[in-house]
């Protein structure tokens, strides 16, 4: 075929609005780390997955007093979950009683529509509390005073990523995509039920090990794997949790190959924004969400979940570290798919209604 009869129409282009939220989650990623290995400080490695959760939805930047929300929501929850300490020491099974309580609120109140970004935050506040708190206090307030630089670091760079790469306006006579559809008090409440289901039994394993301070970034993909029960309502939202792991998992494994061959913050650095350009592709789509926005957010925050303590790790063993935590967060990911299938199993034909995946709002 001439070149001539090729129509500039027929090939199609990316969204200018997706394009540009796909660089800016990807630079302000990569970033983030650089500056936070460089300034290395206790649980740095943190620091871009916050921020990675944040750029990685589509919306503006947050505010001032939206930024500071999200800080508290990632504290507050591990300062006044302290006061359950007394209750998980001497009175176990009713301190656990109040911990599944404060986790099913969080869950129901994603699933209602609140803000992903806070019910996250507040659900690893609780699940820190449980399986570090309960261990050792005082390393719940070194991991408080840690995960504070970190949100404080991260939304610095979220709002340096807007400043750099701002939203781009809607064309003329495009309107705003409407808002997802209300959810019903009943299928937020299954949302949540399922979604405790999933953290709650994880959380008390890691209670019960004595070695639960290590696993800090497992609870972290813990709870965001609830929060992706509680606010997606596909019926393949099983299969999303375990393809978000695999595909996570195998993009640390590349990384990690590449690294080794040759160590440097440079290459770290380009890899995680390489990555953020791969998955970016699937979380954003025109002026909202990619359908396969969830798994493919997912997919990128468990990569950086397992890459960054095994490379921040100073030890000879960090392969072995690596390699550990990559299966541990594997079995996370498949026991996550089982829980969802057997709790739908047992709803009500009636009940099981597929409804598109859909991004809940701040």
């Amino acid at each position: 075929m001439p070149i001539e009869s090729v129509s500039p129409q027929s090939r199609q282009t990316r969204h200018p609005v997706a394009a540009r939220r796909i660089l800016r989650l990807a630079l302000g990623t990569a970033l983030c780390l650089l500056m936070a290995q460089i300034v290395s400080w206790p649980l740095a490695f943190i620091a871009p997955i916050l921020t990675m959760f944040i750029l990685a939805l589509p919306f503006p930047a947050p505010s001032l007093k939206q930024g500071l929300i999200f800080i508290v929501a990632l504290l507050l929850p591990m300062v006044l979950g302290s006061a359950l300490l007394p209750f998980l020491h001497h009175a176990r099974w009713a301190g656990i009683l109040l911990v599944a309580l404060a986790l099913f609120y969080s869950f129901y109140f994603t699933a209602r529509g609140g803000s992903p970004i806070l019910g996250t935050f507040i659900t690893v506040g609780l699940t820190l509390v449980v399986t570090v708190g309960s261990v050792n206090p005082t390393i719940l307030t070194m991991l408080i005073k840690g995960l504070g630089v970190s949100a404080l670091f991260a939304m610095l760079i979220v709002w340096l990523a807007h400043a750099l790469l701002p939203e781009l306006p809607l064309q003329p006579g495009r309107k705003k995509p409407p808002p997802p559809p209300a959810v019903s008090p009943g299928q937020a409440r299954h949302n949540a039920y399922r979604s405790l289901l999933i953290v709650l039994p994880l959380a008390l394993v890691f209670l019960f090990l004595n070695g639960s301070p290590s696993y800090t970034v497992v609870m972290i993909k813990v709870a965001a794997l609830g929060q992706q029960a509680s606010s997606d309502k596909s019926r393949e939202m099983g299969v999303d949790l375990l393809k978000s792991t695999l595909w996570g998992g195998l993009g640390a494994v590349i990384a990690w190959q590449l690294l080794s061959i040759w160590h440097s913050l440079a290459l770290y650095t380009l890899l995680v924004g390489l990555a953020g350009l791969i998955f970016g592709r699937l979380i954003f789509q025109g002026s909202s969400a990619h359908p396969r926005f969830s798994m493919a957010s997912y997919a990128y925050l468990t990569m950086l979940v397992v890459l960054g303590p095994a490379l921040a790790t100073n030890s000879g063993d960090a392969a072995s570290a690596f390699y550990s935590r990559l299966a541990l967060i594997l079995a996370v990911g498949l026991y996550g798919t089982a829980a969802v299938a057997i709790f739908d199993a047992f709803r009500p034909a009636k009940g099981r209604r597929a409804s598109p995946d859909s991004l809940e709002g701040t």
